[in-house]
């Protein structure tokens, strides 16, 4: 088989020669050869003929293991066929070793990629970035993160973050760029190391044998693999004294692993955002892209110029479809939502989104927490009455309500306070039972109650309504807050109340003029909700 070198294929005239990538589409997209044509192998032999038989041909996959097969049909039909010694691999390890050559300004290169972070990719990236830290509390003062860097553009990319956030952030934290070798070959370890100096990350390195382990392993070794990997994480960063580990999964990601649970497994749920370590008692994972596209991760990467390994598993570089996973179930959502894209841009992937963030409890059938189940014909049939106690500059009045399907609707103003009473239907409400201490719930003890709804004390006014809602919910959670661990007569007054035989329910703030409750029967809770008066 006649073969050729990488740098030796470069000082071909491109316009006398044909070279043909057969790694996957995606892959492709990620970076190949100057002037390579893309053919992926899966449908190579219904697309030869695309192939000018009057010009040598060059054959790409990433290792050069893959094209040996292709380059042996080309032969045998009348092509005069090469292949590339080594692949893409190759060819990204050469570039490399030129970016990081002494001619090169390694420093000016590492700060124009970070510069791109805050400026080029300011709005798709870093404010993204920053939403999911706040909105989801990831990092806090005082926190030891182990970044954790597989050599993948995810995980480089959270790498650069976590560094520009200490640059520029508010919050003082201490972050460890953990890399585990579980057994790369020597060409992907050296990849993942030299990508780390370009952009100035300072590796943390350990090895591991979990390779060798899963070797021998038939039945789902890849689960296996993830497992002891993220194992092997968690305790060398607890070792060094981290309390998180970060991982780059991303928004893709997320929508992905929604839509795999509903189609195969039956069931709604994400991954997500933070999550308590099982097995490792104070330890925190995170995922601070959680907000992040794909896309605008690949589009950081191709902007800069930037070539990471495509799949550092050594059992599936060399496979047909060129690692990664292709043909997985993953894959297929990548595609379905693909397909999602073509027809209504990203408001079906972006509705995905939402959807986990606002689940109606009232609108499913059963739901499980803590291994509680709770089916919707546990409380069908049961009918309560709701009383809403407005105090109003010391006047107590009741308010009418409408209820309807588990929620109760009443009109409020800008500065009162309220109280919920609930009792089933056709119930006389008395002020205590005969076998109690005779103590009356007073209109005082219902001003003081630790559940009273406290509205937020600012004007209200249109500026207001178009303020967030967790902007507009702040003073009033840390009124309540303080209420509740803070007031001592409110637990007398509540045992009061809970004398009556009625159920007391605390509930948030609002602002708007008008919301609604809506009741938890399992949990014996009532969530407000603003009203969207759009609708």
């Amino acid at each position: 088989m006649k073969t050729i070198e990488v740098i030796d294929l470069e000082k071909l005239d491109s316009s006398e020669i044909t070279v043909v990538d057969v790694r996957s589409s995606e892959d492709y997209s990620k970076g190949t050869f100057n002037n390579a044509i893309s053919i992926p192998k899966s449908d190579f032999y219904n697309n030869v003929s695309k192939i000018e038989k009057n010009k040598p041909v060059y054959v790409l996959c990433y290792t050069g293991d893959n094209s040996v097969e292709i380059v042996d049909y080309l032969n045998e039909n009348g092509y005069d066929a090469y292949n590339i010694i080594g692949g893409y691999r190759a060819y990204l390890r050469l570039y490399l070793e030129r970016s990081l050559s002494e001619d090169n300004d390694t420093e000016k290169i590492t700060k124009e990629i970070e510069r791109s972070i805050i400026k080029k990719f300011r709005k798709p990236i870093w404010s993204k970035f920053i939403k999911a830290l706040k909105e989801y509390q990831l990092i806090n003062e005082g926190d030891k993160v182990a970044v954790c860097i597989s050599g993948g553009k995810d995980s480089m990319l959270l790498a650069k973050l976590i560094q520009e956030l200490q640059k520029h952030g508010n919050v003082k934290f201490e972050a460890v760029f953990l890399c585990m070798n579980p057994g790369y070959n020597a060409d992907n370890w050296k990849i993942i190391q030299e990508n780390a100096k370009l952009l100035g990350i300072p590796l943390t390195v350990f090895e591991s044998n979990i390779f060798d382990t899963v070797a021998v392993i038939d039945k789902n070794p890849c689960y296996l693999c993830a497992r002891m990997r993220r194992g092997y994480l968690y305790s060398h960063a607890k070792e060094l004294g981290c309390n998180k580990i970060a991982l780059g999964h991303h928004f893709d990601d997320v929508i992905e692993t929604i839509l795999m649970g509903m189609l195969y497994s039956g069931k709604i749920e994400t991954m997500m955002p933070k999550l308590h370590s099982q097995n490792f008692e104070g330890m925190e994972l995170i995922r601070p892209l959680y907000m992040v596209k794909e896309e605008d991760i690949k589009a950081w990467r191709d902007y800069n110029k930037l070539h990471f390994i495509q799949c550092a598993c050594r059992f599936t570089e060399n496979c047909a479809t060129c690692g990664g996973g292709r043909g997985s179930k993953r894959d297929e959502m990548k595609e379905l939502v693909a397909e999602f894209r073509k027809n209504s841009g990203t408001l079906i992937e972006g509705n995905i989104f939402k959807s986990v963030h606002d689940i109606n409890l009232h609108r499913v059938i059963g739901y499980h927490k803590n291994g509680d189940r709770y089916n919707f014909l546990d409380d069908y049939d049961e009918n309560y009455d709701y009383i809403v106690i407005r105090n109003h500059n010391g006047e107590i009045t009741k308010l009418d309500t409408t209820a309807n399907e588990g929620t109760i609707s009443f009109e409020t103003n800008r500065f009162s306070t309220y109280v919920i009473l609930k009792k089933e239907s056709g119930k006389v409400l008395s002020e205590t039972k005969k076998e109690s201490t005779e103590q009356k719930v007073t209109a005082q003890d219902v001003n003081n109650f630790v559940a009273i709804i406290d509205t937020v004390k600012q004007t209200y006014n249109e500026d207001i309504k178009k303020q967030k809602a967790e902007q507009k919910m702040e003073d009033a959670s840390s009124i309540l807050i303080s209420l509740a661990e803070d007031d001592i007569d409110a637990h007398s007054i509540a045992k009061a109340i809970e004398r009556t035989g009625l159920e007391v329910s605390l509930s948030d703030s609002a602002t708007s003029r008008n919301f609604i409750l809506r009741k938890d029967t399992k949990k014996k809770k009532i969530k407000f909700e603003e009203i969207d008066e759009s609708e």
